[in-house]
């Protein structure tokens, strides 16, 4: 075993609700590489707080990895138990550890509900054009400075001009940015990534369509779904809103026009689409904001701020294909000379079995589902023929849903089965594979630099 010799893995910030996190994830890839012959934790929270998954790694993963786990507060080591099945204090303060997890985002949730509903602001930070009292820290005021350049861009808006136009103009008459308003007060200490900041038309449109310039406050927009899990947008009719909640700085009629304005043609669904794997990655030499992708046939990259700072020399157009192809080859290259073309085409094989198998359980899941509500339909129906229920509650269409799903995960699963075969067989081309593809510029690559020439 080539094992790695004193290593730390932090996960400063992140909750030990669920293993999501970088720290982590780098430890148990190092387990599984089997770099790692001992782990020593201050306690098991500092592992997980899940109980079912710390407990399925101390007495299954582990053991079978051959690394001994070590938790000092609570005077464990595995060496310790060996053969035999953990203490019963152990799992309880596993457990333990959960539900205190669990209680306690509980009543974060509900006291911050609380305050939110009783005209408290508990955000970190105030928006632009306002600051928090210094009488209380719960209340916004008017920052006189930055709100006048609210008013110039809504002023601006109701002129006509699109976002573009208004952050060019401000560009143009060097109107500091809210970025340096926040330097000037000493909250933050960021340096430009070109010669200076700029406005773009993403922060003038956030900025238009934010209602607390009028005074009102939005809250509850998103939910989670467990403890621990991604936050997910809720629908807009769902959001909360208090009105007249502190003094506005724009006029709600100006607010309401240009509210109009703005979702004129704003009708259009959006196709969703898949991330390019060099999204996020490509910059402008001239301005180094990062590049925008532009959809279509022909797929390319522009500098959109061209458009917003006035600069001669930013990125008009890349064509995505091309220097998808360009990067590619010279990772290709780049991972020859250093024999890692094998390593890297394992590394995926196993990534792709892996997902094979959370996919079947997840068909076997879906699977069992179906089976109940099949159940609960011929139950229903024998107890509606026999005059023992009013009305007879059909499943089918709950049925035919679950149904279409499982076919949609089988799908998945003969495609990763065509890629597992591509990948073992003599005439793969790792470069025509996309998760690949996508998998070696997210490991290899932090930014590729464009210049117009």
């Amino acid at each position: 075993m080539n094992c790695i010799k004193d290593t730390i893995y932090i996960d400063d910030g992140c909750s030990g609700t669920n293993f999501n996190r970088l720290g982590i994830q780098r430890l148990l890839e190092d387990t599984k590489n089997e770099k790692i012959d001992c782990i020593i934790v201050k306690d098991f929270s500092r592992f997980g707080r899940d109980y079912m998954e710390v407990g399925a790694y101390l007495e299954q993963i582990f053991p079978f990895l051959g690394i001994r786990f070590i938790s000092i507060n609570d005077h464990y080591d595995s060496e310790c138990y060996q053969g035999r099945v953990m203490d019963f204090d152990v799992n309880f303060k596993n457990l333990l550890y959960d539900l205190y997890s669990k209680d306690l985002s509980q009543k974060v949730k509900t006291s911050l509900r609380a305050r939110k509903e009783s005209g408290q602001y508990v955000s970190g930070s105030a928006p632009f054009g306002y600051e928090k009292s210094s009488d209380e820290r719960h209340t916004l005021v008017v920052c006189e400075e930055e709100a006048q350049v609210v008013q110039l861009i809504f002023s601006f808006a109701l002129q006509g001009m699109t976002s573009s136009q208004i952050a060019k103009r401000l560009n143009a008459q060097n109107v500091p940015a809210p970025i340096e308003f926040k330097i000037k007060k000493g909250k933050t200490s960021r340096k430009p990534k070109g010669d200076k900041f700029y406005w773009s038309s993403s922060t003038i449109c956030s900025i238009l369509r934010n209602p607390v310039y009028v005074g009102d406050i939005e809250y509850g927009k998103t939910k989670r779904e467990q403890v621990g899990g991604k936050n997910i947008l809720k629908a807009k009719e769902d959001w909360k809103r208090i009105k007249n909640h502190h003094i506005p700085v724009i006029a709600r009629e100006d607010f309401e026009k240009i509210q109009k304005n703005r979702d004129k043609g704003s009708g259009k669904q959006k196709r969703k689409q898949s991330r390019h794997p060099l999204a996020g990655k490509v910059v402008c030499g001239r301005c180094k904001r990062i590049l925008r992708l532009k959809e279509g046939r022909n797929p390319y990259f522009t500098c959109y701020n061209r458009y917003v700072t006035g600069l001669d020399g930013c990125v008009n157009k890349i064509d995505a294909v091309f220097l998808t192809q360009k990067v590619l080859s010279c990772l290709k290259k780049y991972l020859e000379e250093k024999n890692l073309v094998s390593e890297m085409v394992n590394r995926h094989k196993k990534d792709l079995r892996n997902k094979r198998i959370v996919l079947w359980k997840d068909i076997r899941r879906k699977e069992q589902a179906f089976k109940q509500l099949k159940k609960k339909h011929y139950e229903s129906y024998q107890l509606y023929s026999l005059g023992e229920q009013a009305e007879f509650c059909s499943f089918r269409a709950e049925m035919e849903k679950k149904q279409e799903i499982i076919r949609e995960l089988e799908e998945q699963v003969v495609q990763i089965d065509e890629q597992i075969h591509k990948v073992e067989s003599e005439k793969f081309i790792w470069e025509e594979d996309a998760d690949l593809a996508l998998e070696i510029i997210e490991r290899y690559v932090k930014e590729v630099v464009i210049y117009e020439d």
